[in-house]
């Protein structure tokens, strides 16, 4: 098919989320947003929220494989234990992956078989901004904004006691999953509990690991479509989480404590070392254990807020975070590297009442942060950051129509032994909006973004087999410029719901990982410079629904959605731009049953960089189905069945995808249930 007719099919199915994001509610408030409250259908810019019933049934994963079916968005689908989103085309460093407004001092944005140290199955809501639309979160959101956010600390009272549990298994990778939240109110005291336990084996494929593109650029016989197991790709997590807070008539104040550990396989990660012949000067290369990651994180963090009547403000918001996190690389249970971050993060906004439709924050970020590793794969030197905030952000709304705007000034310093740089970014937005009719709402939006190079991007200079190369930086690098329009519209009326997004970004001094043809000696990698050049992305993204029929608790609606992004450079594509994707699904309510039928198509990519391959495309069906059988309407099952023909899936945006196609036929079952 056609990428003009997938597309023009989902605009007339009235396109939803896919997978695992579920159609807009018009009052839903976007918490990441800003500080004071912006609805999702009055969103300037592209949004999703997945909630509590959504993630529940959502994939046994990580963050990229839980959120990789919601438009514009996909996994970097380093195997099961380590998946980041990848947001219009952009990854690593360009999306901010943040617990409860805060960063989450890890090593996830340095390398993709780094675990992001938040699981999605402590959270309440994850919240999905594409674009740089957050500007309250500095440069490192200049792709997107993805916000996990958890009930640890409760802002509102609570009278008795309320919780959740969640048990499931799958036969894909014969794995299991168990999660709960517990919290319970004593006067004005609220306390939690929760956690998340999560066991996998290594998955099973329906064709040979190595793709066939793989296989005969190196010469070799391909082993054909003979189905087997993705080796290496067990998990095993355990996340413990408690908090206190106290909720006054004018406020809260909490804390909470977390704790993760997690391990887990990295596929095609095992490592290669030089071995003498008995007594020869020549060498061969001789293959070692594959590597695990033995990742530990502990977290503390302090959140509040207190009405006050201060001049033009009327509540004061503060959130703080510290954490220290450690992950090591095992060869046969010997440690290689090992690398921590240890840090803090914090947040104070002040905000403004609504004055006849304008509302606005005044806000202050500052972190501190100490990065450091050690062994055979340490090829970012020790690294100290800093960085200080300060941002406005603005909005005017008269019903008809509005106005919204924001301002930052961020100063980052990164500190290396023999380098040292500092950078000051300012970044803006400015955007405008109309609601021409009842149920409509257009917003066309600009920003203008800076982002301070990352370490890595400065100071690496060693091999890095994960990304099978061995990686230089430039200390002389400048900040990253993006210069972006979004054009939103919602419909919202009757039985249609629909949402649509067009954008474009251009770079300047865009910041990519290019070969310079040559290899290095000790590692036989090739050498990849971190370099700058011009760049442009643009695309769209497309949701909604249409309720086809309703009778009192029973209805069927057809949901679809549809994303494109394409991107160019100077020096040529970039790498791994995700392909275009289309879905269309079908939903019964049935009052105590819910059922799902979904086709998920995802084009190929032949538009690539100089050292990766194309991808093929490929046709996705999933199922599920949804039983309330009890009296107690809070006790749910379901089944769920992904990839049910068995096809033969690669995603295009991961690193591993010509060795470690995505899962094959999975049955998941499991049980839910909330008191």
């Amino acid at each position: 098919m056609s990428r003009t007719f997938l597309l023009a099919t989902a605009a007339a199915l009235a396109i939803a989320p896919s997978a695992v994001a579920q159609t807009k509610e018009v009052q839903e408030v976007v918490v990441t947003a800003a500080p004071y409250a912006v609805t999702l259908d009055s969103a300037t810019t592209s949004v999703d929220i997945l909630k509590r019933d959504e993630l529940d049934q959502a994939p046994a994963g990580g963050l990229g494989d839980v959120l990789a079916g919601v438009a514009g968005v996909r996994s970097s689908a380093f195997g099961p234990g380590a998946s980041r989103p990848v947001i219009r085309g952009l990854s690593g460093p360009r999306v901010l992956v943040l617990s409860n407004g805060l960063g989450q001092v890890d090593a996830s944005a340095l390398s993709p078989d780094h675990a992001v140290a938040t699981d999605p199955q402590e959270a309440e809501r994850i919240e999905v901004l594409r674009g740089p639309s957050a500007l309250a979160y500095g440069g490192s959101a200049i792709g997107g904004v993805v916000n996990i956010i958890d009930d640890r600390i409760a802002d509102a009272p609570l009278a008795g006691v309320q919780g959740r549990l969640l048990a499931s298994g799958s036969s894909v990778d014969d794995g299991w999953q168990t999660s709960g939240a517990l919290r319970a109110g004593v006067g004005n005291w609220v306390l939690s509990l929760d956690g998340v336990r999560r066991k996998t084996e290594d998955y099973e494929v329906p064709t040979a690991p190595e793709s066939r593109r793989m296989t005969e650029s190196e010469g070799e016989a391909w082993g054909g479509p003979v189905s087997g197991k993705v080796e290496n790709t067990f998990t095993d997590l355990k996340v413990y989480g408690a908090g206190v807070s106290y909720v006054g008539d004018r406020g809260y104040l909490g804390l909470s404590v977390k704790r993760t550990e997690t391990d887990y396989g990295v596929p095609g990660h095992a490592h290669e070392h030089d071995h003498a012949h008995d007594g020869e000067d020549e060498h061969d290369e001789a293959e070692e254990a594959a590597v695990a990651i033995d990742l530990k994180q502990t977290r503390y963090d302090l959140r509040g807020e207190y009405r006050i009547d201060l001049g033009p403000f009327e509540t004061v918001r503060f959130a703080g975070g510290y954490a220290d996190y450690t992950h090591k690389e095992l060869e046969d249970d010997e440690i290689g590297t090992q690398f921590s971050s240890e840090g803090w993060e914090g947040r104070l906004e002040l905000i403004q009442p609504n004055r006849n439709g304008w509302q606005g924050a005044l806000g202050f970020q500052a972190l501190k942060r100490d990065f450091e590793a050690v062994g055979e794969e340490a090829f970012v030197p020790p690294t100290k950051t800093t960085e200080f905030g300060v941002f406005t952000l603005q909005r005017y709304d008269q019903d008809r129509w509005g106005m919204e705007g924001g301002l930052r000034l961020e100063t980052r310093k990164l500190e290396s032994p023999g380098e040292e740089r500092d950078f000051t970014a300012i970044s803006g937005s400015l955007g405008g909006f109309i609601r021409p009719a009842d149920g409509w709402f257009f917003a066309l939006s600009g920003s203008r973004t800076e982002r301070a190079p990352s370490q890595e991007e400065l100071f690496a200079d060693g091999p890095h087999p994960a990304t099978r190369a061995y990686e230089r930086g430039d200390a002389d690098l400048d900040a990253e410029v993006s210069y972006s329009l979004d054009l939103t519209g919602h419909y919202g009326a009757g039985a249609w719901d629909v949402d649509a997004h067009v954008f474009a970004a251009k770079y300047e001094g865009f910041i990519d990982l290019r070969p310079t043809g040559d290899e290095d000696e000790d590692s036989h990698l090739p050498i990849h410079q971190f370099v700058q050049t011009d760049a442009t992305f643009y695309g769209a993204e497309l949701e909604g629904s249409y309720r086809l029929w309703e009778d009192g608790a029973r209805s069927f609606r057809l949901e679809a959605s549809a994303d494109y992004v394409h991107g160019k450079t100077d020096l040529g594509p970039p790498a791994r731009i995700p392909p275009w994707s289309v879905a269309g699904r079908g939903v019964f309510e049935g009052g105590w049953w819910t059922g799902r039928l979904e086709v998920r198509r995802v084009g190929g990519q032949n538009r690539v960089a100089e050292f990766e391959l194309p991808t093929d495309g490929y046709t996705m069906l999933n199922a599920s189905l949804a039983f309330r059988p009890l009296k107690d309407r809070d006790f749910r099952v379901f089944v769920e069945g992904r990839n049910l023909t068995d096809v033969e899936a690669r995603e295009h945006a991961s690193f591993l995808k010509d060795i470690a196609p995505l899962p094959g036929r999975n049955v998941r079952v499991g049980m839910g249930y909330r008191f």
